[in-house]
């Protein structure tokens, strides 16, 4: 992977918003740091580059970081105060019973499996709203408002109603999507020996931040959903009819 696929999606001198492909780590590995990071790549375009917020490994989508101290502490205040509204896009398993809620569930990290969490009465308070945006039957398109930022808080949140995201391998079956689980009559193409998954990493996307920056101005940025989860969606919306 390469800078040059680091799609900008916003830049001003103050600060870049980019969208992050599935896969790559916003910030290097503590106990390995061969392995490409988003910020790293960002810092050779930029020599100085400033953490704002995290997403997952395998999350896609919007993410900002800050180009000198004062826009990082101004932007890390606002993630902080909860004056950023954060939008996420995500296919799950199933039908949901109720099209909208709120879930408000602690969550902490698993006594003994580090980096898993886990809903718990003592843990940090937890508030994910959702809203079906279509349903598929044997999935949903769901758009999430994360009010807080937890680790895998929306992960660990569908799991806890029963319905986890697609592919997810720490909070769902872990399962790569193929077409031929959902489509009747499906046929291999003449050149193909096995089917290939039409999605085979986590459903989940950075799609949308709205905020006010330090000099007054209105941001609303937008990430389109990456190939993989549309090309699934368009799939999934041919077979429903």
């Amino acid at each position: 992977m390469t800078k040059k696929e680091i799609e900008t999606v916003y830049e001003d001198e103050h600060f870049v918003a980019v969208n992050k492909p599935a896969g790559l780590l916003t910030i290097p590995d503590r106990f390995n740091d061969t392995i490409p990071s988003l910020s790293k790549m960002l810092e050779q375009k930029y020599s100085k580059i400033f953490i704002v917020h995290r997403l997952d490994r395998d999350t896609s989508g919007l993410i900002l970081f800050a180009k000198d101290e004062k826009t990082h502490r101004y932007l890390s205040q606002l993630f902080e105060a909860r004056n950023v509204e954060k939008y996420y896009l995500g296919i799950v398993l199933g039908t949901l019973s109720d099209k909208k809620g709120i879930i408000e569930v602690a969550v902490e990290e698993h006594p003994n499996k580090k980096g898993i969490m886990m809903p718990s009465r003592k843990g940090k308070p937890s508030i994910t709203e959702y809203e079906e945006v279509e349903d598929f039957g044997s999935f949903s398109l769901v758009k999430f408002q994360i009010q807080t930022g937890r680790t895998h808080q929306i992960r660990v949140h569908m799991k806890y109603i029963g319905h986890p995201l697609a592919c997810d391998e720490l909070y769902g079956d872990g399962k790569p999507v193929l077409v031929s689980s959902f489509k009747r009559k499906y046929k291999l193409s003449a050149h193909e020996e096995q089917e290939r998954p039409i999605l085979n990493r986590l459903a989940l996307h950075s799609y949308q931040l709205i905020y006010v920056d330090q000099d007054g101005k209105f941001h609303d940025l937008k990430a389109e959903m990456p190939k993989d989860m549309r090309a699934l969606v368009q799939q999934l919306g041919k077979n429903k009819r």
